[in-house]
């Protein structure tokens, strides 16, 4: 048996069976009612006189029931009513019982029929409540739904775990409120932490979501709850304003939220193979930018590596200190240490440091500023982090011998228009020339698509937009991408370090590309609203056209050259081997760019782009696409 083979009994059927047992417990409350009065278990003597009473009473009870719709109950809507008109059942009965008693002039004393409805009460009650706790457990064991918390256990709060408990999707498991006087407590068969906790339980329970339940909370104090509930790497939704909840919406719709597997346009790609788990256990990993996006879920995944230690290298503290705290539960139950080490990738010493006092065997380089609009107007600090980092951290592994060094790059590196892609190649390039000198360790490149749920990406950013009730804002309506997840990226990292003979440059087969105004469209559709038409007006959100920033391409490629590809033993994972400088042209390339960031000349590193980076150019009014 199964909680959905319950939940798909038909109506008739379930009040068939509430008729059925409150019928059965009449007679068990008349017999349990001699039993008491006489003192005895087994009072078939002093009941000789009164079978009579047996009969008429259940048909009565039948009757009673029925007409006080007993049988229309519902479990998970069990309450004070519900309970009224049980006593009023009970009540009912004693009084048919003391009257047929006089009507059939019966021997029976008169404290029996008081009885038989106290214990019918109590019977009918407890059928109720031990029906609910079996479908609550079976709910319980069901192991496809999602685990959530709900973050407010006032009314709007019980309504919604009494809503979850009928949805399939996820599973209410206990309430965080900021009421102390509600701290362990039982409220609606949950119960009810501190905030405080709350780090502790995501990990220890699994949560999956945090499910904001205060409709009448100030907007200002919401948004600043959102961001403290967002350190917890779990997704938060919010419940709607009462407003919202009068128009009609129901609780869980009203909770939905898009999935990133929902806007890729084709099915997730099956990346979980052994090699990964052969190539990582029993080493020492190292992820630099370990607090990103990509390096968080790198670290994640890692731990079903069985490595031998994973260290988390991380110049952000608040970010360091978040994934460290968030993988330390799950690594002592593995047994896994987790070291944390604050630094900069671009200080050769530290990251020295690092890697020969931890000892490290395989470096997953995830640091990078990534975001095109800032770094294209930051472009020197761009430059020397994601250039002279690279550099500083592929020497560093060199010079200790290590096994693998895996950088990961993005699609923009390919015949760029920005500077973020532009210092992504020339990343690239420096791992190329690396491994020309450095036959030791093997180095190699991944490069991603949008990464759907990574920060920046149109996932979190259309998300907002569509909660604030639009506009959502796409550059232009024929801009196309390349998508994946963050586990399909972090995957493709791993399986790269896997693969790895030297100079690989690794891709994932993601299908063809999106266009990013028809993500948009389906996000709204997904979050249960209606694109707004612009000429009627109808519909709840607004698309609307921006123009393209600067250095955005309409559409990205993966690839300088499809003639370099390679197989690999997994056929959605493409190796290509790719034209590279020469040992000169790099170090002449590394001078130049030192030269530029130590002068602040930014014409001067735009000039070394253009003369060093494959295709790159500059989007003008006529838009060059390649």
């Amino acid at each position: 048996m199964n909680i959905q083979s319950i939940h798909h009994l038909p109506r008739s059927t379930k009040r068939l069976i509430f008729m059925a047992v409150d019928s059965l417990l009449v007679p068990l409350s008349l017999y349990c009612a001699f039993a008491l009065r006489y003192g005895t278990a087994a009072p078939l003597d002093f009941m000789s006189s009164s079978w009579a009473l047996f009969g008429a009473m259940t048909f009565f009870g039948i009757g009673i029931t029925w007409a006080l719709g007993l049988h229309r109950i519902k479990l998970n809507a069990f309450d004070t009513n519900s309970m009224s008109n049980i006593g009023v059942a009970a009540v009912l009965l004693a009084l048919s019982a003391m009257a047929m008693s006089y009507m059939l002039d019966l021997s029976a004393p008169r404290s029996v029929p008081l009885l038989l409805g106290m214990f019918f009460c109590l019977f009918a009650v407890a059928a109720r409540l031990v029906g609910l706790s079996l479908i609550r457990w079976l709910s319980e064991r069901g192991g496809d739904r999602k685990p959530v918390a709900i973050y407010g256990a006032g009314a709007a709060g019980i309504q919604l775990a009494a809503a979850l408990r009928q949805a399939r999707e996820a599973r209410p498991v206990f309430f965080i409120d900021d009421n102390p006087n509600l701290h362990g407590l039982m409220v609606a068969g949950l119960p009810v932490h501190g905030s405080g906790k709350l780090s502790k339980l995501i990990t220890a329970r699994g949560i999956q979501q945090i499910l904001l339940a205060v409709p009448s909370m100030a907007k200002d104090r919401r948004d600043e709850l959102i961001g403290k509930l967002g350190v917890h790497n779990v997704e938060v939704q919010v419940l709607p304003s009462y407003v919202d909840l009068m128009s009609g919406k129901g609780l869980v719709q009203s909770l939905r939220t898009v999935a990133p597997d929902q806007l890729l346009g084709r099915d997730k790609v099956d990346l979980d193979i052994p090699e990964i788990a052969k190539a990582y256990a029993g080493r020492v990993v190292m992820v630099t930018g370990a607090g990103g996006s990509i390096g968080s879920e790198l670290c994640r995944q890692l731990i079903s590596c069985n490595p031998a230690r994973i260290i988390l290298f991380e110049q952000g503290e608040f970010q360091l200190y978040t994934i460290d705290q968030e993988l330390q539960a799950e690594a002592k139950a593995t047994g896994i240490p987790v070291v944390a080490r604050l630094g900069s990738v671009t200080n050769k010493a530290r990251v020295a440091e690092v890697i020969a006092e931890e000892g490290v065997e395989i470096i997953l380089h995830a640091a990078a500023y990534k975001h095109v609009p800032l770094v294209e107007e930051n472009e020197l600090e761009g430059a020397r982090n994601n250039v002279l980092g690279t550099q500083v951290v592929a020497e560093c592994a060199a010079e200790a011998k290590l096994e693998r060094f895996i950088l990961v790059s993005t699609d923009k590196a390919v015949r760029p228009t920005n500077i973020m892609g532009a210092t992504k190649r020339m990343a690239e390039l420096v791992v190329q020339d690396m491994q020309t000198r450095h036959r030791t360790t093997k180095f190699a490149m991944v490069r991603f698509g949008n990464v759907l749920g990574s920060s920046g990406s149109v996932l979190p950013l259309f998300q907002k937009q569509i909660a604030r009730g639009g506009p959502v804002t796409v550059t232009h309506k024929d801009v196309t991408r390349f998508f994946m997840t963050i586990p399909e990226a972090a995957r493709l990292v791993l399986l790269a370090g896997a693969y790895a003979r030297g100079s690989d440059v690794f891709v994932l087969d993601m299908g063809e590309p999106q266009k990013i105004i028809d993500i948009a469209h389906r996000m709204i559709a997904l979050s249960g609203r209606k694109v707004k038409d612009p000429n009627t007006g109808e519909g709840d959100i607004e698309v609307k056209v921006t123009g393209l920033r600067p250095g955005e391409k309409l559409y990205e490629e993966l690839l300088i050259d499809d003639d370099s590809l390679l197989p690999t033993p997994h056929a959605k994972i493409l190796r290509a081997q790719e034209g590279m400088l020469s040992q000169i042209e790099v170090a002449s390339m590394l001078r130049e760019l030192q030269g530029s960031i130590v002068e602040a000349d930014k014409a001067r590193l735009r000039r070394l782009i253009a003369a060093r980076v494959e295709g790159y150019h500059v989007q003008g009014g006529d838009i060059r696409v390649s």
